[in-house]
């Protein structure tokens, strides 16, 4: 290794431990990077601070103010109102219909949504137990729920990572929204199948001392949405994404739709300057912009294709792609898991994932895919976020929440990879 290799290694083994250990704000390290990797002389200003005119970047920031402005809709108080009838009903079919229904929300959402799946949580914790359909068996199959859209129309924030780190490693070969979004629907319907054989296993125990009042949820004082300006988020929301779906036919314009929509939400006064300008700037923004330097720096060095030759050279030439794109996920996958950060194992093991395709002669896409999606797909670990919530909310023992975890993680994982390697040969 060169001096330059262990200097780019070193900034990126302090950025990811500044993510892992919450010392800094969220978004903060990959910024403390950027500057040190031009301090150290390996990046210029430039090419430390590329991400933030990223293509991507920028077409997910403008992406997330309408969906800031689409939080403020009825729609989610429409899926609230749907899972409280389903639960008074009681019975198989309604528990079947409440998955459908939370994986629906999930499609406006968006993956990894805290808000959503702090609110799922939050509305079945308050649900009074009853034998035909205990809240026991809805709090882990609804929580998970949330990060698995049943209409994959929301996964801008997935694709436009994906697309950066094929960028960043040098792949350009354009890739289809649509068919990135068939790969997230296998792996939904594939965690569909199993909460509906798992409903068998799930315990049955009350989870709250929940009362009628309980039953209430608090609505926020903000006054709701005219129909119109409600239609018209609606709309710019469906043109964002049509625009992004579209981005093979459009080329650069499709980067700029979704802020040209979030343009129009701030001038009907759906959002103020102040949340649009917060939501632009929101940390994952930050976090994508700014490890795209210190990536940049790593394959600059030789550094990543280094790491691609030794695992190509471990694997073998014989290797199954499909073997190959699992391993990496469930690597990435179990390192998200235990320490909580999504995009920083993401972009541990993507870099390493593509330049070992390349070292073996395979188109890289699938394995981009993989490792990218997986990051947002771990969770068998009940160590942070939803996970954590589920466990502690559901009053779940620990044998309880891995019987249901552990399949689940398996089958999304492996549903994942076998779409990912069909729809994007190798």
């Amino acid at each position: 290794m060169t001096m330059e290799m262990i200097l780019a290694l070193g900034i990126l083994v302090l950025m990811i431990g500044l993510i892992m250990s919450d010392k800094m704000a969220f978004g903060a390290p990959p910024l403390l990077a950027c500057l040190l990797l031009v301090l150290s002389g390996l990046s210029t200003v430039p090419q430390a601070f590329a991400g933030f005119v990223n293509p991507s970047v920028i077409m997910i920031a403008g992406f997330m103010v309408v969906m800031a402005a689409l939080q403020k809709t009825s729609l989610i108080d429409n899926v609230k109102t749907a899972m409280v009838n389903l639960v008074n009903k009681g019975s198989y079919k309604s528990y079947a219909l409440l998955l459908v229904i939370v994986m629906i929300g999930a499609s406006l959402a968006g993956t990894g949504s805290t808000g959503y799946y702090v609110l799922i949580l939050s509305l079945v914790s308050t649900i009074p137990y009853t034998k035909k359909l205990p809240t026991s068996k809805l709090m882990m199959p609804l929580g998970f729920a949330t990060n698995h859209p049943l209409i994959p129309i929301n996964v801008a924030l997935l694709f436009g990572v994906t697309a950066t780190v094929l960028q960043t490693a040098g792949f350009n070969q354009d890739v289809s929204m649509v068919k990135f979004a068939l790969v997230n629907l296998a792996m939904s319907l594939a965690f569909l199948v199993w909460c509906l054989i798992a409903w068998r296993f799930l315990p049955d125990h009350p989870i709250a001392d929940a009362s009628e009042e309980a039953l209430a949820v608090r609505e926020e004082e903000a006054p709701k949405l005219p129909a119109w300006k409600e239609y018209c988020t609606v709309g710019a929301f469906a043109v964002s994404v049509i625009g992004m779906m579209m981005m093979n036919q459009l080329g650069n314009i499709a980067f700029v739709v979704p802020g040209l929509a979030g343009a129009f939400v701030l001038m009907i006064n759906v959002l103020d300057f102040k949340e649009v300008r917060d939501h632009m700037g929101a940390p994952v923004i930050i976090m994508m912009a700014g490890v795209i330097g210190v990536a940049d720096a790593l394959a600059g060095t030789g550094f990543t294709a280094m790491v691609g030759d030794a695992v190509a050279g471990f694997l073998g030439s014989s290797v199954s792609p499909f073997i190959f794109i699992v391993v990496f996920a469930l690597l990435t996958s179990t390192c998200a898991t235990f320490t909580g950060s999504n995009m920083g194992s993401v972009y541990i093991f993507a870099p390493i994932a593509i330049a070992a395709c390349t070292s073996l002669g395979l188109n890289p896409t699938a394995a981009a895919i993989a490792v990218v999606v997986s990051g947002w797909n771990g969770g068998y670990m009940p160590i942070d976020g939803m996970p954590a919530m589920i466990l502690g909310m559901g009053r779940y023992k620990l044998p309880e929440f891995w019987l249901f975890s552990v399949p689940m993680y398996l089958i999304r994982i492996l549903a994942l990879c076998l779409a990912a390697i069909a729809i994007f040969p190798m």
